[in-house]
């Protein structure tokens, strides 16, 4: 495999650093503006700082929430891979490469099904938010998805089998 091929296999990784890159860069810049704020001789001054200053630690805050939430993503994708179990992307699509709305809405009974008969099971939640991303309700995809970390995270061995 080429470097570009290897570099456009990972295109979403990619995307992810050139963002967090520019954040780095842009909090940096905040921090550095706040501080200059702060020294100020000025009560104004020194407000808008220490408002500059929140505002870099908020940044932080969320850039390692988020890349958190994708480690643990994957990790749990890996595992559902080597376990034969992640759901099959096979569904129809439209020229445009979209998911058909009414093929992913047939589908999703199963998966919540699944995650109802086994809700303490992170491979359930994983599965079922996997079925309302390909519904196109992405909010919903990504709060399952959460839930499905917070049982992994939870469980004594996340990579072991519920029934093992």
């Amino acid at each position: 495999m080429s470097f570009f091929a290897g570099l456009f296999a990972n295109r979403a990784k990619l995307g992810v650093a050139l963002v967090t890159l520019l954040l780095f860069f842009y909090l940096a810049v905040s921090a550095q503006r706040g501080w200059v704020l702060l020294t100020s001789p000025e009560l104004s001054a020194k407000l808008m700082g220490a408002a500059y200053l929140v505002l870099p630690v908020v940044g932080a805050w969320a850039l390692i929430r988020e890349l958190m939430f994708g480690a643990r993503t994957e990790q749990m994708g890996r595992i559902l891979a080597a376990e034969g179990r992640l759901p099959v992307d096979d569904l129809p699509r439209t020229p445009a490469g979209r998911i058909v709305r009414e093929a992913a809405d047939a589908q999703f009974p199963r998966y919540k099904a699944e995650t109802e008969a086994e809700p303490e099971d992170w491979r359930s939640w994983f599965r079922l938010s996997c079925a309302y991303d390909a519904a196109g309700d992405r909010t919903r995809a990504r709060r399952t998805m959460r839930q499905a970390g917070r049982l992994f995270a939870g469980s004594s061995r996340p990579g072991s089998r519920p029934d093992a």
